[in-house]
């Protein structure tokens, strides 16, 4: 196999965030080159799943988030019996006590390189290089994360936020694919004049960590950053103005209720006809042709995320697993090899759309377009590696809302999540 690099794809590697090559065919490749001009490929996936090739008779658990890859994963590690896996969205509030337990109440923990980081300085996972070496012989070099030399997580699929946009709608007003939000912005406007659509555009603007994100990919777009010397908060400037400016135009033309509109939100509103347009995770794309609960299939398409001034507005993301270092030796053995029965090529090729996946067996389709075209614009990685990026994405969460609303004008509202990050930032000892 060839190593082809997709352009800003990271793994956390000595609490830094490094670029590594994302391992594809020869005939990916040729797909991957011919994105920009057209979107050809669909693949048939298949409901059945090889069985487990052993017999698990340890309890193990999981805990992860809840969309249809940690779906099919999960799905595909309860073949081997005795698995329990709880899917919740909100598992990054729950994930670092639990793990913290000891025992620990869960064996298995699904994370990405965001959420990873807590548990990392909490010293809750354990290092597996040596479960690798009895297990993990097919597993990707791309998909094996380590931090000062030692496996700490396996990578299972890479995410970022990306366009989504309704063909026919946008086909039936002659706009154009927008390429940046004022192109959004105006597109919007054009839809909002005809009953086609509830609402124009939808965005995961719940407040918490949802809004959060929205700046963070935003600011980054635009050139931000979050930190001057010894940590200090640098978000009160004019990139940090404007990109509030940018964030509350786009409200315009959202469900009034937006405040409360998290991904799963956003992916029902795209699936009931709701929206025309919505920059949405990579990893809900294959939703909008689940005919099951989707009555836009066939309609909606993946694209590039808005630029910013100087990159793509996204963030650049990596999902997999890690293992609770307060367990037995047993339990990690065998909660390892529940791990690789759901991380195997039969799992990938029964459910190859609903990722862009690291495991081998990974043919890049339709709905992976979107997610590649933002890695490839030059996304940049979420700065989970920055010491004081927690307590910030935090207060931009918090304090946002008050600017949304009206409450507050931009500078007071950056001024005030200055002030609270530094507030947090002092306690935990960044400061």
């Amino acid at each position: 196999m060839q190593s082809y690099a997709i352009k800003s794809i990271f793994v956390a590697n000595d609490f830094y965030v490094r670029e590594f090559k994302f391992r594809i065919t020869k005939e990916q490749n040729m797909f991957l080159r011919k994105i920009a001009t057209t979107i050809a490929i669909s693949l048939i996936s298949t409901s059945v799943w090889a069985s487990c090739a052993f017999e698990n008779d340890t309890e193990i658990k999981l805990l992860s988030n809840s969309y249809d890859a940690w779906k099919a994963v999960t799905s595909a590690m309860e073949e081997c019996g005795n698995v329990t896996t709880v899917l919740d969205i909100d598992f990054k509030d729950k994930i670092n006590e639990a793990f913290a337990a000891n025992p620990s109440l869960y064996q298995i923990g699904g994370i990405s390189n965001g959420t990873m980081v807590p548990l990392l300085n909490a010293g809750s996972i354990r290092p597996l290089d040596d479960l690798v070496a009895k297990y993990g012989s097919h597993l990707n070099p791309s998909q094996l994360i380590k931090i000062d030399g030692k496996i700490m997580a396996i990578a299972m699929s890479v995410n970022n936020q990306h366009l989504m946009y309704r063909e026919d709608v946008l086909s039936e007003f002659r706009i154009a694919v927008p390429t940046t939000h004022a192109e959004m912005v105006a597109a919007a406007a054009i839809i909002a004049k005809y009953d086609v659509v509830d609402y124009p555009i939808g965005g995961t603007y719940k407040a918490g960590w949802n809004l959060g994100e929205e700046f963070v990919n935003n600011y980054l777009g635009n050139g931000g950053e979050f930190f001057g010397e010894g940590n200090a908060p640098s978000i009160n400037n004019a990139t940090g103005i404007a990109t509030l400016n940018t964030m509350k135009d786009l409200t315009a033309y959202m469900d009034p209720e937006y405040l409360v509109g998290d991904s799963t939100y956003v992916q029902q509103q795209f699936q009931q006809g709701k929206i025309a347009m919505a920059t949405l995770w990579g990893t809900r794309a294959a939703a909008m042709d689940n005919a099951e609960e989707s009555q836009v299939v066939g309609k909606v398409i993946m694209a590039s995320a808005p630029m910013g001034t100087t990159r793509p507005a996204s963030t650049n993301w990596w999902d997999g697993v890690v293992f609770a270092t307060n367990m037995t030796d047993e339990q990690a053995d065998a909660a390892f090899r529940v791990a690789m029965e759901g991380l195997d090529t039969e799992m990938v090729q029964a459910n190859n759309d609903t990722g862009v996946w690291l495991v081998e067996g990974f043919v890049a389709g339709s709905a992976a377009a979107g997610a590649i075209a933002t890695a490839n614009n030059g996304a940049a990685p979420y700065p989970s590696s920055l010491p004081g990026m927690g307590a910030m994405h935090t207060a931009l969460g918090n304090g946002i809302a008050a600017f949304l609303t009206g409450d507050k004008d931009a500078a007071t509202a950056l001024a005030d999540i200055e002030a609270a990050y530094t507030i947090s930032a002092t306690e935990s000892g960044l400061m």
